[in-house]
């Protein structure tokens, strides 16, 4: 009996096959009592298939497959008796024009190490999970809107490395789990965000020229090895997002471009299927059978894997028909316009789904325009993402970080702009690898002034980022001022550490996030002005900002203060709400951040005197690139 069945067929067909990953690849299992392992392809425009690997010295006619005609297009099934995990195999592909295509397993759930490309056969249900309460306790999450999100994003290949190994050192998924998640539990992160986890050929690509959509590279260790770690990060109360591709796919021959000799995958019209400036192939999202196999690579991360979330890259890529293209390279929709329609339904689907079976899970947008509803309900015309990354306030906040103090006053605006659209999405403010590569300088080296300033600068500006409404994103280094550019051929330069201002300002970034975590006000209302309000959003001859961020029930709002030049302002007054006492919780001028170490009261009485529109204030004397946070 095959184990490609009918019901399987119908429902690939619909793009409904929600555990596809478990029909179709390499499964090991028995017939007759017989023990090995049976291949399920979908290839239905080949003419013949065979399957060759380590188990039949990579004879290419041992082993023919059987073709099962189905309404979805032709499967090619074969059961090898006596074939075990760790084998390596691949599928040669006869072709009507009489081509023999030798390809990767499409379904694999486990690859050989880079250079080589085979799939090798893995059995990825054995694994005993014991993070069941972490689950419970997410889909117990009501609103997801009003928890802490600060995520910690990684490329596990360069975030450390060991120094005394022959080959490239990477840090194994066990390394990881020893060494990246207690960093990230004391620094204060709530997330991890990993790149480059889907199997990939070329590492300089981090991940985002995919070929394996089911299965964790093989760079860091095995399949079991990574469900090891996404469990201990959450016996470790720290969530974990994959970054996932399924705007494109690269061209290498082992992969999914032109599979059976077709474009299967891809759209066949070159003006629809293919990214001109990235050389690379977009999936056809009108073909049921396609959807399916993205649909359930993510459906096979989030459930079989337990990730708690996916940022989908390049969402606007799919989103527009003519994205990075020129005239004639790109065919309008049957409307006449730019919008891929196709690419918009599997948005809906992919999400409602995704969410709808696993509350408390996460879907990020990376969409770099201004398309409305990202966020919104299906209902309400939207994609139905969880989030969106602003990339609107992430240039803003770059561009006014970059200038000259002298002039910022001439740029007031960009600091402030990012509120008059905040409840339009619900965002998250990244600085992301994207902003440290590409001769982008770190984050340090875009900071205007010597050494000294240029820290003070960073400070001022991490502070501003974690008070500002909206989940915080963060790309490995940065916590730390690393100078150089990121690049994944080399790990990060923790030994700039034994630096006492990079010591400094690791720690600042560490306070902020325990502020963070530990003060609802920070989280609770980021898209709603319930939650935020402007003390002072004009001073822009002094750059000054000043805002409150409040909690839900009204107890411990936070007062926050940012001078973004080096001026003193030894008597500055800043507008209160009311006649109470305001805390002092966070002073850059502090010595363990390398300021003066002036001592200051730790409470403040605000006065009735008006000041910003309020008949309350407080006097603070404000330092250079000053900040202060007062609870209330």
């Amino acid at each position: 009996m095959a184990k490609f069945s009918e019901l399987d067929r119908y429902l690939f067909g619909q793009a409904t096959h929600y555990d596809i990953y478990r029909k179709l690849g390499a499964h090991i299992t028995s017939q007759n009592g017989v023990s090995g392992v049976c291949f399920d392809l979908w290839a239905p425009n080949a003419e013949r298939v065979w399957v060759i690997g380590s188990f039949n010295g990579w004879d290419e006619t041992a082993n023919e497959m059987e073709r099962i005609q189905t309404t979805a297009g032709d499967i090619f099934e074969l059961f090898i008796p006596g074939v075990g995990e760790g084998e390596l195999y691949k599928y040669v592909i006869a072709t009507k024009n009489g081509q023999r295509l030798y390809k990767a397993d499409p379904y694999a759930n486990y690859a050989e190490l880079r250079p080589g490309t085979a799939s090798r056969i893995a059995d990825i249900e054995h694994f005993k999970w014991t993070d069941g309460k972490w689950i419970e306790e997410r889909a117990k999450v009501r609103d997801v809107y009003a928890e802490p999100m600060a995520i910690y994003e990684v490329h596990p290949g360069s975030w450390m490395r060991h120094p005394c190994r022959e080959d490239e050192g990477f840090y194994s998924y066990s390394d990881l789990e020893k060494h990246l998640i207690p960093y990230v539990k004391e620094m204060g992160y709530t997330h991890i965000e990993l790149m480059g986890i889907s199997e990939y050929p070329f590492d300089g690509s981090w991940g985002y020229q995919v070929t394996g959509y089911y299965a964790p590279t093989s760079r860091y260790g095995t399949p079991e090895e990574f469900a090891h770690f996404i469990n201990a990060c959450h016996k470790n109360k720290i969530a974990v997002i994959l970054d996932w591709v399924p705007a494109h796919f690269p061209k290498d021959a082992h992969g999914l471009a032109e599979f059976d000799g077709t474009c299967l995958y891809e759209y066949a019209d070159p003006r629809k299927g293919e990214h001109p400036d990235w050389g690379t192939k977009i999936f056809d999202y009108g073909k049921n059978e396609v959807k399916n196999f993205l649909i359930g690579s993510a459906l096979m991360w989030i459930e079989h894997y337990h990730i708690d979330g996916l940022r989908v890259d390049a969402v606007a890529s799919m989103l527009y028909l003519d994205y990075g293209k020129r005239d004639g390279q790109w065919v309008p929709n049957k409307y006449g316009d730019n919008k891929n329609l196709e690419a918009i339904e599997f948005f809906k689907h992919l999400n409602t789904l995704i969410l709808g079976r696993n509350p408390g899970a996460v879907m990020i947008a990376e969409e770099s325009t201004a398309w409305p509803k990202v966020t919104g309900k299906v209902e309400d015309g939207g994609l139905n993402f969880s989030y969106k990354w602003n990339m609107g306030w992430m240039h803003d906040f770059l561009d006014y970080m970059k200038l000259d103090p002298y002039f910022r006053k001439n740029n007031h605006h960009k600091m402030t702009f990012a509120m008059s659209y905040n409840e339009s999405e619900k965002y998250i403010l990244v600085l992301s690898h994207d902003e440290v590569v590409h001769l982008k300088c770190s984050m340090l080296n875009k900071m205007p002034g010597l050494e000294g300033d240029k820290f003070k600068n960073l400070m001022v500006g991490y502070a501003f980022m974690m008070g500002h409404p909206g989940k915080k994103l963060l790309f490995m280094g940065q916590e730390f001022a690393q100078v150089q550019e990121w690049s994944e051929e080399r790990e990060l330069d923790w030994y700039l550490l034994e630096n006492p201002k990079h010591a400094q300002i690791q720690k600042w970034v560490k306070d902020l996030l325990h502020i963070y975590h530990k003060n609802p006000a920070m989280y609770e209302l980021d898209s709603s002005w319930d939650g935020f309000q402007w003390v002072d959003a004009n001073d822009g001859d002094r750059s000054i900002y000043s805002f409150i961020r409040k909690s839900k029930d009204g107890k411990n709002n936070l007062l926050f203060v940012f001078n973004f030049t080096p001026v003193e302002r030894p008597n500055y007054r800043v507008g209160v709400p009311a006649k109470k006492s305001y805390k002092l919780i966070l002073d850059s001028d502090a010595a363990e951040y390398g300021g003066s170490g002036a001592k200051r009261p730790s409470v403040y009485k605000a006065k009735a005197e008006e000041c910003n529109n309020l008949n309350y204030s407080i006097d603070y004397p404000l330092p250079a690139y000053g900040v202060a946070v007062f609870r209330f």
